[in-house]
């Protein structure tokens, strides 16, 4: 069910169970944008039924966060302006040479260019799959861009991210809400769950220019701005005490710096950290 933000902005909130992140609606006077596209046609297509529900302008743009595909398999069931940056749009062309019967799904786990998730949802959730092809992005930007929905302006920006290299966020002036999509989380490379130490704080630079006190996040649905300060603080304390591929050596600066134990969040960003720093070491 959608909820509503604002008078102009609503969320499909996130189901972690079935891997669908938090889709977003906004609408002006005269169009309306959404952000992000679902993980499948079958999310998707229930996005679309709960808009139909509403009085609000016609759909116009599309939003896609980042080339992770549980925020763009469900791209095919919009009729609108879909719009992605450079970097979303050369992952997003990979995907359309794929083929989606079960020796292809399978093929593509076994060589990890899928996950086991990923070809579930395909299986239960994209119908006709053996001739499903991803149509391709609309408008491809590069660094940023400003729509005008009518009497409200969405500003579309590509930023520095710990989750992927194509993280675009979405803000929007006037009601102070910012959607982040995924660009906040860490990443998972060779099993290792990290964040990449050396984007931390220019891309808390990035995402704290703006003046929000919103933040919709696609695994967490929303937050406000003291969540989010908590989250950047724990982050960044933990951060700064790692400087070696080594946990034990990092918990010990821990608790010198701040005179306590890492809390659980914390003691989860040390290993996070420790992890980057085994990656970079190799």
């Amino acid at each position: 069910m959608l909820k509503q933000l604002s008078e102009t902005i609503y969320y499909l909130p996130n189901q972690n169970d079935r891997e669908r992140p938090t889709l977003g609606l906004v609408c002006g006077n005269q169009y309306s944008l959404i952000i992000d596209c679902g993980n499948s046609t079958q999310h998707a297509k229930e996005f679309l039924l709960e808009i139909e529900k509403l009085n609000v302008p016609p759909v116009k743009y599309v939003v896609i966060t980042h080339a992770h595909w549980d925020h763009f398999l469900g791209m095919n069931e919009f009729d609108a302006t879909v719009i992605v940056n450079s970097q979303t749009n050369k992952i997003i062309k990979e995907w359309q040479d794929y083929s989606y019967d079960d020796s292809s799904l399978e093929k593509y786990v076994n060589t990890n260019q899928m996950s086991s998730m990923c070809k579930e949802i395909i299986k239960t959730d994209i119908p006709n799959r053996d001739d499903f092809k991803l149509n391709s992005p609309d408008v491809i930007f590069e660094n940023r861009l400003t729509l005008d929905l009518g009497n409200k302006v969405c500003i579309i920006e590509t930023i520095k991210s710990t989750h992927t290299n194509d993280s675009t966020i979405i803000y929007i002036p006037d009601e102070k809400v910012i959607f982040l999509g995924d660009s906040p989380y860490g990443t998972t490379t060779n099993s290792l769950y990290h964040f990449k130490q050396s984007l931390l704080l220019p891309m808390i630079n990035d995402i704290q220019k703006y003046d929000a006190e919103m933040f919709l996040l696609g695994h967490e649905s929303i937050c406000d701005v003291d969540e989010m300060n908590i989250y950047w603080k724990e982050l960044t304390t933990a951060s700064r005490a790692v400087k070696s591929p080594c946990l034990e050596s990092a918990t010990k600066c821990f608790k010198l710096e701040n005179k306590r134990d890492p809390n659980d969040d914390e003691l989860f960003f040390l290993k996070a950290f420790v992890n980057d720093q085994i990656i970079q070491s190799k």
